[in-house]
């Protein structure tokens, strides 16, 4: 009959010579950890000074990866101080575990230390690269996307309208609030600087210029693109992440569907169509805000306003915004689809596409901002 004492782990070791013997008998498992430590530690003690060391293990009742990971420790002591380590009685599933848990040590290579301006070379240059692959990658999406999108508007009954609806909806509709609130301050507060400094001169009436043309050809576009990256974008990206997380992509493909054409089609031209509309709410807003300041500040009736408004603006002023806004919604749709589709199977990854679409959306948005400055600069539009 096994008594408590049977079960209890236990280490006896024995000196002849230059040879110890260890005896280790019970059950050397997860529960009895705590107590282990102290034990195979005395091995190594007990051992010092010997050229060999034989572990006896056949009266070990019980054995788990926990225990097996602490003997191997153990012998991996005794070799790294000189003695010559041999293991005697194991039971065959016994000596398959130590051999499997074999403890190792793993040391962190030293890190060779450069010259600094070499280190920044050297991440510039890895910055450059991964901007490049980054720029490839979007040239390739980006054709896929048309491909694609071609070929569901000439099959028939292929082009997903009800989701083309819906997610304008999510998109533009119920952006409409915040949009209008942001561009009205906007508006505002460049009405009232405008106001401010132009005053010094005697030309607070030509604020209502600047609020007209600034808007109209930047503010408006700028400020609404920004604001869906940071909305609609991330969205995009974390429901695409969300689904290649939890494999809803490959079931698609699986069952014989373009995940760009049920996905990604619907939710870019969603952006495409309605980023136009919020630029028109948001030009629309600024314009009023500018005019409640100008009334206030400047004595400038709403009547005034509109009539020097339509002095200095004409239909190009208007029509610059709106056709900035399609190409910043491609590219806002594009790279978030493109974050989202990237995403690998974890919560931090999710986390770190969701924050690069953010940021590569609202980067490439101002880049495209000054390229459209310069073109229509350059055709003086």
């Amino acid at each position: 009959m096994a008594t408590d004492l049977d079960h209890m782990a236990r280490l006896s070791s024995r000196r002849e010579g230059e040879t110890v013997r260890f005896s280790l008998g019970g059950e050397w498992v997860l529960a009895d950890s705590g107590a282990l430590e102290p034990e195979a530690a005395d091995m190594v003690a007990a051992a010092r000074g010997a050229a060999r060391a034989i572990v006896d293990l056949a009266q070990i009742a019980r054995l788990d990866t926990a225990g097996a990971w602490i003997i191997g420790r153990a012998l991996d002591e005794l070799a790294a101080a000189g003695v010559a380590v041999s293991v005697e009685g194991a039971r065959p599933e016994h000596a398959l575990l130590l051999q499997e848990t074999k403890f190792r040590r793993f040391e962190a290579p030293a890190r060779a230390r450069g010259l600094l301006i070499v280190d920044i070379l050297a991440d510039l240059g890895r910055s450059v690269v991964s901007a490049g692959q980054d720029a490839y990658d979007g040239v390739v999406f980006l054709g896929e996307f048309v491909a694609v999108t071609a070929f569901a508007f000439v099959a028939a009954g292929r082009f997903r309208l009800t989701s083309l609806v819906y997610h304008m909806e999510s998109f533009g509709f119920r952006s409409v609030p915040i949009i209008a609130l942001i561009n009205l301050l906007v508006g505002a507060i460049v009405a009232q600087q405008g106001i401010f400094q132009l005053r010094r001169f005697g030309a607070g009436a030509y604020a209502v210029d600047l609020i007209g043309i600034l808007v109209l050809r930047e503010l408006g576009v700028l400020l609404t693109s920004i604001m869906i990256a940071g909305r609609s974008g991330s969205a995009i990206t974390a429901e695409l992440g969300s689904m290649k997380m939890r494999e809803e992509v490959d079931a698609l493909r699986v069952m014989g569907l373009s995940p760009m054409e049920a996905l990604v089609t619907p939710r870019i031209l969603a952006l495409v169509l309605s980023l136009p509309l919020l630029t028109f709410v948001a030009d629309m807003s600024a314009l009023f805000g500018g005019l409640l300041v100008c009334w206030i500040y400047e004595g400038i009736s709403p009547a005034a306003y509109l009539s020097l408004l339509q002095e200095a603006i004409g239909r190009n002023t208007f029509f610059v915004g709106l056709i900035k806004a399609p190409f910043m919604a491609l590219i806002i749709g594009l790279v978030a689809a493109m974050e989202g589709m990237a995403t690998r199977g974890s919560a931090e990854s999710l986390g770190r596409h969701v924050t690069a679409s953010v940021v590569k959306a609202i980067f490439m948005v101002i880049v495209v901002d000054g390229l459209f400055a310069i073109f229509f600069a350059s055709i003086k539009y």
